[in-house]
């Protein structure tokens, strides 16, 4: 339905966009004009708007493969119609995106140790977590078990947990986490899911099991770990009709409490504490083999949805640099309705993401209105599914509607707090590459400075979506307003903290927050700034030499 209700072709847009432009121009010329120079000057009024209409209770939240997400997306997709882009995506300004959802049977999960002749039978949840499996509907793994400390093969930290370890044909048993000494960053590479994942199977693995930590547990509790049981998995699906990212080798696994993982060390020739003795003396613990087998089971229900990523594209006015596209994102999916007895359960989602999108919204239009274009072209990426693990995002970074070679830059906008008048901006990931001087010059434009990431340790560079960009080997930065507020009684650092204690992922994120438009006016000029800088710049942007994320994605 969504595909037929949305200006597809490029004739309908344009003819349909002339004549919505000419009466905005008409209305808002004396507001809303961009110069020659690149002088943004953005409507508040226009970011308002949209921002209250995707934030509305009628999208009930946006969640992926929803009615109100596809209302959402329809909503975009009608904007950069009306502005004049042209459709980008693979229908129209639509790339439909499939995707497996798995649900756990929660009363199947099953998890028994056998040594010398006896069994013990874990308890689910209680003891251990077991997700749904994205690959098969019952899913079976027996085998012994190997411990292998945390389970990353690093060779650029002169790092491997496999190292004189046979795990072939076996269980893994892996710490959560990373070693203490790994670079925030580059760690939360190795440390991620699907890398710990990948080396199990390059090594022969065929489950694997993790257990938390000390550290762990101070950070994210297992028990806390219990109010997401419910949460299905998703992956986007591939020509095969197979989850992506996913390795079918891996037959099963868990997620193990500290005292059920204690049992799986009983008569090994070191025991559990021992292994934590070693973390807390900053000592990475070797693999050793466990005794006795284990036998895991559950089962899942498997669903196929369909959500939209929508694409528009301003051509560039170089004959030779429009084929190099400067690349914005912004995710216009959130986590609809909330599990919970209030009368208000609709997760709105106004500062996550309502806020970006519209600001991306806000900078097409800009773009579209200038006399003098820039001279890439751009291309503004309306992504879905990047509450379920930056889903969408991934789909278009690796199936995209042109040449992923050909992107210059990704400029990201996800979450940007705009309760108050800030001083300056944060571009996490702006240090890898020379987006760094990029984005210094283009806020300086607009009398903003550039702060450095203020919270390394979280490693947020990987966190949103302009990381999938990043796996392609496109410079990426992640654009939030900064810390420092033009109002000295106001301290930016408390309230982003207070909206990640009161409303982030809750019913409150929604439009009786505090906007402050001015902030929203000044967060989208920045962010246009920076597209003009990267797009007339003489020379694409680069990897650092000799940066990490260089190295390993570049193409």
């Amino acid at each position: 339905m969504i595909k037929k209700l949305l200006l597809g072709s490029a004739l309908t847009a344009m003819t349909f966009a002339a004549s919505a432009h000419n009466h905005s121009t008409a209305e808002h010329s004396s507001k809303a004009h961009a110069s020659t120079e690149g002088a943004f000057s953005p409507d508040t009024q226009r970011i308002k708007s949209h921002l209250f209409f995707l934030a509305d209770d009628l999208l009930e939240g946006r969640d992926t493969g929803s009615r109100g997400h596809d209302i959402a997306a329809l909503y975009i997709a009608t904007e950069f119609a009306k502005y004049g882009l042209t459709p980008a995506g693979t229908d129209g300004f639509i790339q439909d995106v499939s995707f497996r959802k798995a649900n756990l049977v929660q009363e199947s999960p099953q998890f028994t140790l056998t040594k010398n002749g006896n069994t013990v039978d874990f308890a689910y949840p209680k003891q251990y977590l077991a997700g749904p499996s994205l690959l098969n509907v019952d899913a079976k793994v027996s085998g012994e078990m190997v411990f292998v400390g945390y389970g990353i093969v690093a060779d650029e930290l002169s790092h491997n947990d496999y190292e004189g370890v046979d795990v072939d044909g076996k269980i893994v048993v892996a710490l959560a986490g990373k070693p203490s000494d790994f670079p925030s960053e580059e760690g939360a590479h190795f440390a991620s899911g699907y890398q710990k994942q990948k080396y199990a199977v390059d090594n022969g693995a065929i489950g694997m099991i993790t257990i938390t930590t000390p550290k762990n547990e101070k950070v994210r509790p297992y028990q806390s770990r219990l109010s997401y049981i419910h949460t299905p998995r998703m992956a986007w699906l591939n020509d095969d009709n197979e989850p992506a990212n996913s390795f079918p080798q891996l037959k099963g696994g868990a997620y193990m409490s500290e005292g059920a993982a204690r049992t799986l060390f009983e008569g090994a020739e070191r025991s559990l504490d021992d292994v934590y003795a070693d973390l807390e003396a900053d000592k990475v613990p070797k693999g050793f083999a466990l005794q006795g087998t284990v036998d895991i089971s559950k089962k899942s229900v498997h669903d196929t949805i369909t959500s939209p990523n929508v694409v528009g594209m301003l051509e560039g006015s170089d004959p030779t640099l429009k084929d190099e596209y400067v690349v914005f994102s912004a995710h216009s999916d959130h986590i609809g309705f909330a599990k919970t007895v209030k009368k208000d359960n609709i997760n709105n989602g106004a500062m996550d993401n309502a806020s970006g999108t519209s600001v991306m919204l806000e900078t097409a239009r800009l773009f579209r209105e200038m006399k003098q274009k820039p001279k890439r072209s751009i291309l503004f990426v309306s992504v879905t599914g990047e509450e379920k693990g930056l889903l969408g995002a991934d789909y278009f970074a690796r199936n995209p509607t042109v040449p992923v070679t050909s992107m210059v830059a990704n400029v990201n906008l996800d979450m940007p707090i705009l309760t108050y008048e800030f001083a300056d901006v944060i571009a996490f990931g702006a240090n890898h590459s020379d987006l760094q001087q990029s984005v210094e010059k283009a806020a300086a434009n607009a009398d903003i400075e550039l702060s450095p990431d203020p919270w390394p340790e979280q490693a947020l560079f990987t966190r949103s979506d302009h990381y999938a960009f990043v796996k392609q080997g496109v410079p990426s930065v992640f654009m939030v307003p900064g810390l420092k507020s033009k109002d000295p009684s106001v301290d930016g650092s408390k309230v982003f903290g207070q909206f990640l204690s009161t409303h982030y992922h809750k019913p409150s994120d929604d439009v009786n927050q505090p906007f402050n438009w001015k902030a929203a006016e000044t967060f989208t000029k920045v962010n246009a700034q920076i597209g003009w800088t990267l797009a007339n710049q003489e020379d694409k942007p680069q990897w650092n030499e000799g940066d990490f994320f260089g190295d390993t994605f570049s193409k």
